[in-house]
């Protein structure tokens, strides 16, 4: 059934969440400055799970994702971009329902109406010109929304930087999302694939910014630990109605 969702190496999460531990104190709360502090009883697990995606990155999705962008002209990289995210609306205005975010749910519901009709099928964010900026909306917000507050830092194979909560969500979002089943009542789901993979591929873009913040740090396992949970923490606040400060974001 994994085969369904947009993602074809989506089996690789089920492993990852097989690492999972119990639910304890809260993902390490915040310090006095409001920082989040982490809690990763995983840690020994997660390190050699973030050494084997770092490998991956170096020697096979780094290069993949350069000669993409080296064949591919920018501007059809742009489309296909808009389109994919275009895709992912959907699940984003559930999410953001049942976190009772009606404003936010209201502007992804017509974001994706303009950008599927005037933005010939996502291909053009016509939306974002009219005002309709994209939201946040995924199941382990949602999660969190409903009071799921206590989860460990989890580090996932291929899919990186999560949470116990954010990986549980994750795998439930591949395996039920309705565009990915849409695609698998046509063709049996052989359109997942490669939506799979030019979408990983465009996404490994930021792979330039992990060596830039590789670059004169000790532990750098531990700074993006830190820098990923500041800026999910702000996402999941919007959860709740709660403002935040996140951390600069990783584009």
């Amino acid at each position: 059934m994994i085969r369904q969702s947009r993602a074809a190496l989506a089996a690789c999460l089920l492993m990852g969440l097989m690492l999972a531990g119990c639910a304890a104190p809260p993902n390490g709360g915040r310090d006095e400055l409001g920082v989040v502090e982490p809690w990763d009883p995983l840690e020994k697990v997660n390190r050699v799970t973030f050494d084997a995606n770092m490998w991956l990155n170096d020697n096979a999705v780094g290069p993949a994702s350069r000669f993409y962008r080296d064949v591919v002209p920018v501007y059809v990289q742009l489309r296909l971009r808009h389109g994919i995210d275009n895709l992912g609306e959907p699940l984003i205005f559930g999410n953001d329902l049942a976190q009772a975010r009606v404003k936010s749910a209201f502007t992804t519901f017509w974001r994706f109406v303009f950008n599927s009709t005037v933005g010939l099928a996502g291909m053009y964010d016509v939306a974002t010109d009219m005002g309709l900026t994209r939201q946040t909306g995924d199941l382990g917000q949602t999660l969190y929304a409903w009071g799921v507050r206590e989860s460990p830092y989890l580090v996932l194979p291929l899919f990186g930087p999560s949470t116990v909560r954010d990986g549980v969500g994750l795998g439930v979002e591949l395996w039920g999302d309705p565009t990915g089943r849409l695609f698998a009542a046509h063709d049996g789901g052989d359109a997942n694939i490669p939506i799979g993979i030019v979408g990983g591929l465009d996404k490994a873009r930021n792979l330039e910014t992990l060596d830039e913040l590789k670059k004169g740090t000790i532990d750098f396992y531990a700074l993006l630990r830190s820098v990923w949970l500041q800026n999910r923490q702000a996402a999941l606040d919007e959860s709740i109605g709660v403002n935040s400060s996140a951390m600069p974001a990783i584009p």
